[in-house]
C-alpha cells in the first residue's frame, strides 16, 4: 500500500489529506484508509461496486461518523473547520439533489444564498455553454442535462476542490466527454484538484493524475498513472516462463486452460530480461479485473 507523508509547512500543497480513516458497518469495514492529493491534479478512486468508495466519500465529507486521526481538505480540519472547508468545495454525486420542480434559474438563485463567492454570471454562462434551458423544470430534463447543471452550480463558486462519486455514470460518451474537458479546464490552476470516484475506467485514462485503488474496504494502493502504464503489464505465457518470473515480477495471475496471464509490476525490468516476450500494455480496468479475479503467489 502506498501512503503519503508531509510536513505541517507541505499542508497546503495537498487539496486533501487523509490518515488512518475507519468506518465500521455491520457487515462491512473501511480499513485504516491513508492518502493525499495533491493541488493541481485528479485522482481517480476506483473499486468494484462495494469496495468502500462512497463510504469513503461521505465520510470525509463528514456526512457519515468514521474515526481517523485526520481528515483535512485545503487546509481546513474537518473536525473544527468543516463549514470553512465546505465554502471551498463542490460535490457531485451520480444522482442530481435537486427538487425535480426547481428550474436552472431558481437554483441559481437558491445557491446565491448559500454560497458567499456565488458567481451569478459564471452559472448563466455555464447554462449556455450546456445548453440548459434556464426556465424549463427539472422533471423535464434528462439525465445528462440533470448531470450538466450539477456541474454548472458547482463551478459558479469558484471551488478549489471538486469531489465527484460516480458523477458520469449512465452518462453517454459524448457528455461525459464534455464533463473530461472541463475537469481539464478546471486543475489547470494548480491550487485545485479533483477527486474523481469512477467505475468508468476509460474516463480515468483520460484524465487521471493518481489511480487510488480500494478493494474490500482496503487501499491495495496510490501510484500516478504514469507509474500504472510504465511498470504494469500483462504477460501470455507457458509454465515454462511463469515457473522462471521471480514472485516479486507477479502482481496478480490468471490460470488458464493451457498457459498463464500474468500481471507484472515492473515491466521495463522484465523487458530488458525477457527480451524475446511480448508484454502488453495494462489499463486500470485489467489492473483491477487482475486483483480481484486473478491469484497471488503467497
Amino acid at each position: 500500500m502506498t501512503t503519503f507523508t508531509y510536513t505541517e509547512d507541505q499542508q497546503m500543497d495537498y487539496a486533501i489529506q487523509v490518515k488512518n480513516l475507519t468506518k465500521t458497518y455491520k457487515d462491512f469495514s473501511l480499513d485504516s484508509i491513508s492518502l493525499a492529493l495533491p493541488c493541481g491534479t485528479v485522482m481517480g478512486l476506483v473499486g468494484e461496486n462495494g469496495a468502500g468508495k462512497s463510504t469513503f466519500i461521505n465520510s470525509i465529507l463528514g456526512i457519515v461518523e468514521a474515526r481517523y486521526d485526520q481528515v483535512s481538505m485545503l487546509g481546513y480540519d474537518l473536525k473544527t473547520q468543516e463549514k470553512l472547508m465546505k465554502e471551498d468545495i463542490a460535490v457531485i454525486f451520480s444522482d442530481s439533489h435537486y427538487d425535480l420542480s426547481f428550474t436552472p434559474l431558481f437554483v441559481g438563485k437558491m445557491l446565491s444564498q448559500v454560497y458567499k463567492s456565488w458567481d451569478q454570471e459564471k452559472y448563466m454562462d455555464y447554462l449556455k455553454r450546456f445548453r440548459l434551458p434556464e426556465k424549463k423544470r427539472l422533471k423535464k430534463f434528462s439525465t445528462g442535462m440533470r448531470v450538466k447543471l450539477e456541474f454548472a452550480a458547482a463551478l459558479s463558486h469558484h471551488p478549489k476542490l471538486l469531489i465527484l462519486d460516480e458523477a458520469t455514470s449512465g452518462l453517454d460518451p459524448v457528455v461525459r466527454d464534455e464533463i473530461l474537458d472541463i475537469l481539464r479546464e478546471f486543475t489547470e490552476r494548480e491550487d485545485r484538484a479533483v477527486l474523481m470516484s469512477s467505475h468508468i475506467t476509460s474516463d480515468l485514462d483520460k484524465i487521471a493524475d493518481y489511480i487510488a485503488y480500494i478493494h474490500e474496504g482496503r487501499l491495495l494502493f496510490v501510484k500516478t498513472y504514469d507509474d500504472l502504464q510504465n511498470n504494469y503489464g500483462i504477460i501470455n505465457c507457458g509454465r515454462q516462463l511463469f515457473d522462471a518470473l521471480s514472485p516479486d515480477d507477479i502482481a496478480a495471475y490468471k490460470k488458464e486452460a493451457y498457459s498463464y496471464r500474468v500481471l507484472v509490476s515492473n515491466k521495463q525490468k522484465l523487458k530488458k530480461v525477457f527480451s524475446d516476450v511480448p508484454i502488453e500494455n495494462a489499463s486500470i480496468e485489467d489492473i483491477m479485473l487482475f486483483y480481484i479475479k486473478g491469484e497471488k503467489i503467497r
